[in-house]
C-alpha cells in the first residue's frame, strides 16, 4: 500500500517500537509500517511526503492527561511573572507589559508565586496599587486557586467591602474593614475575572449565557491557539479538565471545521450544588466528534490546594490547631455523584490534593463499585499531593488511575518550597508526591502539567521529574526513570484516556499520532535543553514542524 507520509533515518527506543526500526509508514491517519529506511521506502509514491529525521528520536506523540485549553489560551495574553520575584522586578515587568497594552482594560500576571514579594508578605491590595492604582490589576496565583487585586479592580468588581462568595471560597477581609485584596478559589477570583472581555468564560464555574457570535468566535480562536500551543511541544491528545456545554460546543466546532490539531477529552464539571442529577447536563454536550472530541467523564472537586488552606487533610494543618479544612462536596453529595456516574457509565476525575481530599475520594469510588459492581471505569485521581500510607495500597485494588504533574512539587519547576511545605506539614512528606510509591503498586499513571498552571512542555516536566529531590535526608526518592516517565506520558495517558487500543504507542493499525525528538532525552537529567520538539504528527497531519 502506498503511504502518504514517510519518515526515515529516525531512532526508536524497545519501550515503543521492534529493535531496528528507523522509519514508519502513515497512510490515512494510521500508521501503516514500521522498519529500516529500505522496507518503509518501499511505501513510497509519487505523492508520498518523505522526512528525513536526521537522527531524531521517533515516539508516540505526547498525552497531557490534566490541562485547562480554554484558561491556558487566555494566559498566552496575559503576564508570565513565574520568574519574577521581588517587588522592583515585577514592578518593571508589569509597567512594561501596560505600556504594551494601554488603555483601560484590567490587566493579567498568572504563574505568580506567594512569595513574590518575600516570605514574610503575600500579595495584597496596597502592594499592587504601588505598582498601578489607577486601571485594574489582578495577579493569578500559580496554583489558579488564588488571586490578588488592586483596589480599581476590587471597587470595579463590588468587594471592595466583601462579598458572600459561598462554601469554599472566600473574599480575604482586613482589619481595617476592607477587602485585602486577597481572593481565594473561584467564586472570589471570578468576581474580579468578571472585568475581562472574557466575563469568565473561561472560568471552571461558567454556566452559559447570552454570548454574541464575536465572542464566540474571539473564544474560538483562544482554544484554537492552545491547541497550537500544544501541537508546538508534541502534544497529540489533550484531557481538558475543566468542561461544560458552552465550551463543548466551541470545541465541536473546531473539531469538526478540522481546526483543533490535537485530540480532545472534555468533562462535564460539577459541584456540590449539582448533586447527582447534574450529571444529566453531559446530555446538552450533544454527539462527539469520532476521533477528536470525546465527552464521558465528569470532573469534581473535592478540596482546593495548601497554600489557601483548603486542601482537605486528615490531622491537623501543623500552624492550625483543630483546623483541618472542609471538602467542597459533603461525602454523602459525592458517593451520591460518583454512584450516579459509574451507573450511567461515566469516568470520574476528581481534582484532590489533602491526603483527607483523596480518602473521600477513594470513599466515593469505592462506593460506587459496591453499589453498581466491579467495571473497568478507571475513574482518577487528579494530582494526590499527599496520600497517607494505607490510602496508597487502596489505589490498585480499585482500578484507580494516578493523574500527576512532575511539575507541581514545590521545589522543581521554579517553585519554591515555602511556604507550602511548611503548611503542609513534615509529617506528609514520606508520601508527598508519591509517583515511585505509585508505580511499585502497579497503579496506572499518567502525567500532565495542569496548564496554565505550570510550563505546558512534556519534555521540561520529564526534567523536573529525573531531578526531584527529597525536601530531607531522610525522605525517600519519589524520582521515575527516563523511561517510566516516557510511558506515564504516552501508553500511560492513553490507558486513563480509554485508547490505549489506538495510542500512546507505535504500531500498525495505530492513530499516526508521533514527535520527533531532537537531542538526547537522556541528558534531561542534566539539563532541561537536552532535547526539543522537531516534528509534531497528529492523525497523519503535520501540525507542528522545526527540523
Amino acid at each position: 500500500m502506498t503511504a502518504d507520509l514517510i519518515i526515515v533515518n529516525a531512532r526508536a527506543r524497545a519501550i515503543f517500537a521492534p529493535a531496528g526500526t528507523t522509519a514508519i509508514a502513515v497512510v490515512k491517519g494510521k500508521i501503516l509500517a514500521l522498519g529500516s529506511d529500505d522496507a518503509i521506502r518501499a511505501h513510497a509514491g509519487p505523492d508520498t511526503r518523505v522526512i528525513d529525521a536526521g537522527g531524531c528520536e521517533m515516539m508516540p506523540g505526547f498525552v497531557e492527561s490534566h490541562l485547562h485549553l480554554f484558561m491556558g489560551g487566555a494566559t498566552l495574553g496575559m503576564l508570565n511573572l513565574g520568574s519574577s520575584f521581588g517587588f522592583d522586578a515585577t514592578r518593571a515587568a508589569f509597567l512594561d507589559f501596560a505600556a504594551a497594552n494601554p488603555g483601560d482594560d484590567i490587566l493579567f500576571g498568572y504563574a505568580v508565586n506567594y512569595i513574590i514579594f518575600g516570605e514574610d508578605r503575600r500579595p495584597d491590595r496596597h502592594l499592587l496599587d504601588s505598582i498601578i492604582a489607577d486601571r485594574p490589576v489582578c495577579l493569578l496565583a500559580t496554583d489558579l486557586h488564588c488571586a490578588w487585586a488592586n483596589t480599581r479592580a476590587l471597587e470595579l468588581s463590588g468587594i471592595l467591602h466583601g462579598a458572600d462568595v459561598g462554601h469554599g471560597s472566600e473574599v480575604v477581609m482586613g482589619d481595617d474593614g476592607l477587602a485585602t485584596g486577597e481572593l481565594r478559589e473561584f467564586a472570589a477570583m471570578n468576581r474580579v475575572k468578571m472585568l475581562s472581555r472574557l466575563k469568565g468564560r473561561d472560568s471552571m464555574d461558567y454556566e452559559g449565557g447570552e454570548v454574541s457570535d464575536e465572542d464566540r468566535a474571539h473564544d474560538k480562536a483562544l482554544i484554537r491557539q492552545a491547541g497550537e500551543y500544544c501541537a508546538r511541544h508534541g502534544i497529540t491528545t489533550a484531557v481538558n479538565m475543566d468542561g461544560n456545554a458552552y465550551q463543548a460546543g466551541l470545541m465541536r466546532d473546531l473539531a469538526l471545521g478540522q481546526q483543533m490539531p490535537v485530540r480532545v477529552s472534555l468533562p462535564l464539571r460539577l459541584e456540590q450544588r449539582h448533586a447527582a442529577d447534574g450529571i444529566a447536563l453531559i446530555d446538552g454536550f450533544g454527539p462527539d466528534v469520532p476521533g477528536w472530541l470525546h465527552f464521558g467523564r465528569i470532573k469534581l472537586f473535592m478540596d482546593g490546594v495548601y497554600d489557601t488552606w483548603t486542601a482537605l487533610t486528615v490531622t491537623d494543618y501543623p500552624d492550625r490547631p483543630g483546623f483541618r479544612s472542609e471538602p467542597l462536596i459533603a461525602p454523602e453529595t459525592f458517593n451520591a455523584i460518583c454512584i450516579e456516574a459509574d451507573r450511567r457509565g461515566l469516568q470520574i476525575a476528581t481534582h484532590a490534593v489533602g491526603d483527607g481530599a483523596v480518602r473521600a475520594t477513594i470513599d466515593g469510588y469505592e462506593a460506587a463499585r459496591k453499589a453498581n459492581g466491579s467495571r473497568d471505569a478507571r475513574h482518577r485521581i487528579e494530582h494526590i499531593d499527599t496520600i497517607t500510607p494505607e490510602d496508597l495500597d487502596r489505589l490498585s485494588p480499585l482500578g484507580i488511575v494516578a493523574s500527576m504533574q512532575p511539575v507541581h512539587p514545590p521545589g522543581s519547576a521554579g517553585l519554591p518550597l515555602e511556604p507550602t511545605i511548611t503548611i503542609m506539614g513534615r509529617e506528609r512528606w514520606p508520601t508527598a508526591f508519591p509517583w515511585r510509591m505509585i508505580r511499585d503498586r502497579k497503579v496506572p499513571l499518567a502525567f500532565g502539567t495542569d496548564w496554565p498552571v505550570s510550563p505546558i512542555s512534556p519534555l521540561y516536566a520529564i526534567h523536573c521529574a529525573l531531578t526531584r529531590e527529597p525536601w530531607a535526608t531522610d525522605k525517600p526518592d519519589q524520582r521515575l526513570s527516563l523511561d517510566e516517565c516516557l510511558l506515564a506520558y504516552t501508553a500511560g495517558g492513553a490507558y486513563a484516556d480509554f485508547a490505549e487500543g489506538s495510542r500512546g504507542r507505535l504500531d500498525p493499525g495505530f492513530e499516526a499520532d508521533l514527535v520527533l525528538i531532537e537531542g538526547a532525552l537522556e541528558d534531561l537529567a542534566e539539563t532541561e535543553n537536552a532535547a526539543r520538539v522537531a516534528l509534531t504528527v497528529c492523525g497523519g497531519k503535520i501540525t507542528h514542524e522545526e527540523l
